[in-house]
């Protein structure tokens, strides 16, 4: 990633792990893995950063950006989350 990307500034402005915590008690400790909520925060900086204006076409993007993958902290072999798992969730939060 070059030094001077946007993503790795933001990277290293931003300590995303305070979200951890703040939604802690909206994740459930069984069943299925979750979406890592830092991830899901993240999506929302690269929808507004990039101007993109639509989160099915921000995780279309992130598919094949390296430089959104590498803010994500996901591999090229990982899946980009579903817009609607994004927005199931915004609204979990929104309402809490």
């Amino acid at each position: 990633m070059p030094v001077d990307h946007l993503v790795r500034k933001l990277d290293n402005c931003i300590d995303f792990t305070f979200i951890e915590e703040l939604v802690k008690d909206l994740y459930s400790v069984s069943g299925r893995p979750s979406v890592p909520p830092v991830g899901l925060f993240k999506l929302i900086f690269i929808n507004i950063v990039f101007g993109i204006n639509s989160m099915r076409r921000t995780c279309e993007e992130c598919k094949v950006n390296m430089a959104y993958r590498w803010f994500l902290g996901l591999s090229i072999y990982e899946d980009i989350p579903n817009y609607s798992t994004w927005s199931q969730n915004y609204f979990e939060i929104i309402l809490n």
